[in-house]
């Protein structure tokens, strides 16, 4: 029940802002859900509420969204990217950091407390930056305790990704990390689109359903373009901390980039399509993570139109 309600209040705060009928927008909400698979969520985030039928058609809603995944990264291949010592494992060539497993054993969790004085905590299977911290050396006062405590609660450690100076620049409390979605088919991979996302300053991560924003990338030039865009649709033409400028800032290391993504996505051929999150260092580009069924919110969003064009490319290529 009170979940409906928090629906309810988030529709009348969206038709009070927009001089429109709160009972008209249920209606077009629960109608959108039934007959289109569109979410509260899509339908408040794409701004259904200001677009015509044409245009909301044009989106890649939920629904449309799980068929797609469906097709082209099949649940049985998801192990290899979603348990994320497998992914490390998998993709060590390009993740650039040390990382622990419990299955490792004390000896090298007291090896990789002596090298990281600080670290990554994380769940081994976790989706959306939930529950990952960092943490200190100090912090752990039982080495023993401690590892029964990440078997107990499914965590792992990594090395702490030290971004380079030039992405400091955009914003230095959060690792400002870049989403690549890219298609492989008949050993050929391309990237379909890319973002960056950047913390707000106020946190220290960047994920956009975490405060971060979203800024677009002009994949020719490997320069931002446009404003950034965060969760609530604010828009910024610079950083509201480091007062830096977005558009048309030089990304370092592009070229590599794009290499790396396109190198990564040939490895398991299973998946079609991944959203691969970069960090670039001092040293170049590395993998954050994949994810194998990457949203298209952020892309949709930024865009400022639905980008169903993106799954039509895939399908078409693959049939």
């Amino acid at each position: 029940m009170n979940k409906i309600k928090g629906y309810i209040k988030r529709i009348d705060d969206v038709a009070y802002k927009n001089n429109k009928s709160t009972l008209l927008m249920i209606i077009d909400v629960i109608i959108w859900y039934i007959f289109y698979g569109a979410t509260l969520t899509d339908y408040l985030n794409y701004e259904f509420y200001k677009r015509s039928i044409k245009e909301r058609r044009r989106y890649a809603v939920v629904r449309t969204q799980n068929k797609f995944y469906e097709k082209v990264s099949p649940s049985k291949y998801k192990e290899f990217f979603t348990i994320k010592p497998n992914f490390l494992n998998n993709f060590k060539k390009y993740i650039g950091r040390s990382f622990f497993v419990p299955s490792d054993g004390i000896d090298s969790l007291k090896e990789f407390l002596k090298k990281n004085k600080e670290f990554i905590i994380k769940p081994i299977d976790g989706l959306g930056g939930h529950d990952v911290k960092k943490m200190k050396k100090s912090d752990v006062k039982n080495v023993k305790e401690f590892l029964t405590y990440l078997e107990d609660n499914r965590m792992f450690l990594e090395e702490v990704i030290i971004q380079h100076k030039k992405m400091n620049m955009l914003n230095p409390s959060s690792v400002n990390t870049l989403r690549i979605m890219t298609f492989v088919n008949n050993g050929k991979s391309e990237i379909l689109y890319a973002a960056l996302r950047v913390g707000n300053g106020t946190c220290e991560v960047d994920n956009f359903h975490k405060g971060g924003m979203g800024v677009s990338i002009d994949t020719k030039a490997g320069k931002l373009k446009g404003n950034a865009i965060d969760k609530d649709l604010n828009e910024y033409k610079k950083h509201s901390v480091t007062r830096v400028y977005f558009n048309k800032f030089e990304l370092p290391f592009w070229k590599e980039t794009k290499k790396l993504v396109l190198e990564a996505a040939l490895i398991n051929q299973n998946i079609k399509v991944v959203g691969w999150d970069v960090a670039i260092t001092k040293n170049g580009p590395i993998l954050v993570e994949g994810n194998r069924r990457p949203g298209f919110d952020l892309v949709q969003v930024l865009s400022k139109k639905g980008r169903k064009d993106i799954m039509y490319h895939v399908i078409n290529n693959l049939k």
